[in-house]
């Protein structure tokens, strides 16, 4: 077994699910946009959580009505006070945003509240050094599909987080979709693989559609034939749990169609730019970690 594997493997038990969420925790959701609403609409589907126990804030208060009506919860726009009353809290504002609003909160953190961040590039270290005290922080990256109950989030725990801790922000997420932990080294490939990915997968929905208007075939048509197989080859890896290759070669005949198909795609380089894509994708996000640890903190000045 990897080192990587023994890493994932140590926070890895099954989630206890709904009883110890729904009855035992309050939630508070910091910088409600897309993300922030799938995660609360998911909680509230799947009955973890009532609207009474979640609360969240937004930056303007033009935004306080709109959320409010549509997720039926409390919102405020004061980060402090969402903080204060609340067991677990997800951040959910900007990478760039992020150390303003640690700092801002810091002081109202206990360590028996659990931080749950979601901005992309920031690490548990990152979130642990500038509120200062040992609160437990997991680390997620879901993709936009969460939006839709058909996400996929990678974890990682930071330095004070148990398994209590990483079971509990396992059970928000599997809400919208899949969930996986992982070595916080991988995040950046996590990053580029599944949070990047559907933006990948769009462009080949896209060109496969643009081959069936090719040979005729309507647009609308097109657009359903290959969007419906893209989700139908998923599930058959996710279901049969055999590998891709096997798979392919079962759908590819001896002389058939699909064999001068798949030439045309190696000698287009299709399987090495996709490749190329998710670790250029991974490079950009490691820099974006490095522009952040790099940024200049705010001074502080000592009155006598």
């Amino acid at each position: 077994m990897s080192t990587n594997e023994i890493l994932v493997n140590k926070h890895r038990k099954p989630s206890k699910g709904k009883e110890t969420m729904a009855r035992a925790h309050k939630l508070a959701v910091i910088g409600v946009g897309k993300l922030g609403e799938a995660l609360i609409s998911g909680l509230l589907k799947k009955e973890y959580l009532s609207t009474g126990a979640i609360c969240g804030t937004v930056g303007h208060e033009s935004s306080i009505s709109r959320v409010a009506e549509r997720m039926g919860i409390d919102v405020t726009l004061d980060n402090k006070e969402a903080a204060r009353n609340s067991d677990v809290i997800i951040l959910a504002v900007k990478p760039q945003n992020m150390d303003r609003v640690l700092r801002e909160i810091a002081d109202e953190l206990e360590p028996d509240q659990l931080l749950i961040s979601v901005a992309a590039s920031v690490t548990t270290t990152f979130v642990e050094e500038r509120v200062e005290r040992n609160i437990p922080v997991v680390r997620a990256m879901p993709n936009t599909p969460s939006v839709i109950n058909a996400g996929m989030t990678g974890m990682c725990a930071g330095l004070y987080a148990t398994q209590s801790h990483c079971e509990q922000a396992e059970a928000i997420f599997k809400c919208v979709g899949e969930t996986v932990f992982v070595d916080e080294s991988l995040m950046d490939g996590v990053t580029a693989l599944s949070a990047s990915g559907p933006a990948y997968l769009y462009v080949v929905i896209e060109s496969l559609a643009e081959a069936g208007v090719k040979l005729g075939i309507s647009r609308e048509t097109s657009t359903l034939l290959a969007s419906q197989t893209m989700l139908g080859a998923a599930r058959m890896v996710l279901e049969s749990k055999a590998h891709p290759a096997l798979l392919k070669d079962m759908v590819t005949t001896p002389a058939g169609c699909t064999i001068d198909g798949l030439l045309e795609l190696e000698e287009g380089k299709l399987r090495v730019t996709l490749i190329k894509a998710v670790v250029k994708a991974a490079e950009r996000a490691r820099e974006l970690v490095n522009t952040q640890n790099s940024a200049p903190q705010p001074k502080v000045i000592l009155r006598k």
